[in-house]
């Protein structure tokens, strides 16, 4: 590696501190400057697969067409599920060496189960269960919906390494800290080995954010608008405090960048960031200083004024905020999940029509 490289705010963040990053795409391309200023993982989604092709298309362009030759009895679908996996499977092999040289601690390629199927826990343990058989550095996504909690479990007990998903309150975290456990337990008494599972929770702080300007907006509510930003990372650090405290499997992940924050005030959490390829650039050439603030409070003003103000504040921050069945409700799940089927719609769609089915209206 080049000693530029070594001095890139990011390899710093990795190679001085407990912190890690994820490259938060399966682009060839991205991967490769993550992998370079020391990402040790990487994730995918039917968003994520559907820039992809955007961006790579010359790369998978033949094999999607010869997947289309190959099973002529496919509908538009089937044939999006493999090259969705393939794409994934490629990331997987980019971070096979991270994977031998961490002892298969790091080094995981994270993959999304179907989000249609986020009431039904048996179709999710199913795929999740399919997913990681996939490579030997499989991460499988789960949200964290009720039914989402329960899949959660019964994939970590069947060996599946989870990577919870659609998640940005303490109290999903923690279901999700107690799930994995669970999971964890009922494989250690059946004499099951769990050395080699690596479970992941995602907070997604961006997308905290948003919700906290969303129902400030909706409702009338004013507050201090530089304090909105500070909403995820307040959730996140106290989430890792509690993690802590109880010594749950699962590590913690931050996901959703929207500002620096979401990585400076975070460096020194034994954590993952997943960061998007734009903003790793964007930290890479920042003057901010590479120190560890994870131990660092937010200003008690700032949370006391999005506590007070903002009843979702309160659901997303205190441990006992929400029951497992109001994170179906939560707006910031709905406004995910609804994205995320979208987006595998969308994919759907693209593979139809820029693959399957030619434009009749160009020569």
């Amino acid at each position: 590696m080049l000693e530029t490289e070594f001095k890139s705010p990011l390899h710093q963040t990795v190679s001085t501190t407990e912190t890690d990053f994820w490259n938060d795409s399966c682009a060839i391309g991205e991967l490769t400057y993550a992998i370079e200023h020391g990402a040790v993982g990487a994730t995918s989604n039917p968003t994520i697969v559907e820039q992809v092709l955007k961006q790579e298309r010359e790369l998978w362009v033949g094999r999607i067409h010869d997947l289309i030759s190959a099973n002529p009895n496919w509908s538009d679908e089937e044939v999006m599920w493999q090259v969705f996996e393939e794409i994934g499977v490629k990331g997987a092999e980019m971070l096979l060496p991270v994977f031998e040289r961490e002892g298969g601690k790091k080094g995981r390629l994270s993959i999304q189960t179907n989000p249609s199927n986020y009431r039904n826990a048996e179709r999710m343990v199913e795929q999740a269960v399919y997913f990681s058989g996939l490579a030997p550095n499989i991460q499988v996504k789960l949200p964290v919906t009720s039914k989402g909690v329960a899949a959660i479990e019964e994939a970590t007990y069947r060996g599946v390494n989870v990577n919870a998903t659609v998640s940005f309150t303490v109290p999903q975290a923690v279901a999700v800290g107690e799930a994995v456990d669970r999971g964890l337990a009922r494989r250690v008494a059946e004499g099951l080995p769990i050395d080699d599972m690596t479970p992941v929770c995602t907070i997604m702080v961006g997308r905290t954010d948003d919700w906290m300007g969303v129902v400030t907006k909706r409702d009338g509510i004013t507050v201090n608008p530089s304090y909105i930003p500070w909403a995820g990372v307040a959730v996140f650090k106290k989430a890792y405090a509690i993690f802590q405290e109880r010594g749950f499997k699962a590590r913690l992940l931050a996901a959703a960048y929207r500002h620096h924050l979401h990585w400076s005030e975070l460096i020194g959490a034994d954590a993952i960031l997943t960061i998007p390829s734009k903003w790793q650039k964007l930290f890479n050439a920042s003057q901010v200083e590479v120190i560890e603030r994870m131990d660092d409070p937010v200003a008690p003003e700032v949370v006391a004024e999005l506590y007070d103000r903002i009843p979702d504040f309160r659901r997303a921050y205190d441990a006992d905020g929400m029951t497992d069945a109001e994170f179906d409700t939560y707006g910031a799940t709905v406004r995910t999940l609804r994205g995320f089927i979208a987006s595998h719609h969308e994919l759907i769609r693209v593979i139809r029509e820029d693959f399957m089915l030619p434009n009749p209206d160009v020569k």
